[in-house]
């Protein structure tokens, strides 16, 4: 009760963050918290209204629908994720095409699954073989590589990204640079080079102070000290460990994509 709890909140606040922030701050920049507390009151009421359609579909199993919710929403931005952290050429259109023509056809398998709930077990099924003959994991594993497609397409058509766009934001263009250290540059001060003016104008001020005390009297200025320049250090990392986490992340998202279809 207290995870689902947690989950709950944390999406009615970032839902009503994200409607506040970049929605409703555009129009009207006041009554920003009024806004966010209405609205998270309105996603409450939508949440307490969509129970009975839960229950409805896929036999009221919660575990069940949160999967298959998941399969029908996320592919889409994963391979547009994947593509454009491992593919220099994937550019702003084709990722934008991707997702809209995956969100469409993943919102049209979810809308049917809503239309044609599954039947029990041993009763006829008359649904559409999309729905009875494609399971929703496998369905997720064709929406996937279907956007990653119309991904691929688009951008191919279309102008590539410049140099200076993808500069660190994909695997191929991280650039390892090393820290040029900076040129200290010494502040002169006019106290080292005294010009001749100065000279005269310190003449009277030193035979004043030197009537008596001739022996302990010092005319020449005294020099600044210049503070000595901090060394600068490397800002230079070694990308073992980067490389390292990247490589195990890649192999646990194959894991979790072998578990994901083997357990269909």
């Amino acid at each position: 009760m207290a995870a689902l709890m947690s989950s709950l909140t944390s999406i009615f606040n970032s839902s009503s963050t994200l409607f506040t922030i970049d929605i409703w701050k555009k129009y009207r920049e006041r009554e920003l918290l009024l806004v966010g507390r209405i609205v998270t009151v309105i996603l409450v009421v939508i949440s307490v209204v969509w129970i009975p359609i839960l229950q409805s579909a896929n036999s009221g199993q919660l575990f069940v629908y949160i999967q298959s919710v998941t399969s029908y929403l996320a592919p889409p931005v994963t391979a547009v994720f994947v593509l454009a952290v491992f593919w220099k050429r994937t550019n702003e259109s084709g990722a934008f095409w991707g997702l809209m023509v995956g969100l469409v056809i993943g919102l049209t398998r979810m809308i049917l699954e809503f239309i044609y709930p599954p039947p029990r077990c041993g009763v006829f099924d008359p649904r559409p073989s999309v729905l009875r003959s494609v399971h929703y994991l496998h369905f997720a594993i064709i929406l996937c590589a279907l956007t990653a497609g119309v991904a691929v397409v688009v951008s191919l058509l279309t102008e590539p990204p410049t140099e200076a766009q993808m500069k660190n934001l994909t695997w191929w263009t991280l650039s390892v640079e090393k820290a040029t250290p900076e040129i200290q540059l010494q502040k002169v001060s006019t106290m080292n080079v005294p010009s001749e003016r100065r000279k005269n104008s310190l003449e009277p001020e030193a035979q004043d102070q030197c009537s008596l005390t001739s022996l302990f009297c010092n005319t020449q200025p005294q020099p600044e000290e210049t503070p000595k320049p901090r060394p600068v250090h490397s800002t230079y990392e070694n990308p073992f460990w980067s490389r390292f986490c990247c490589v195990n992340a890649i192999i646990l998202m194959c894991i979790n994509i072998f578990f994901y279809a083997y357990f269909a």
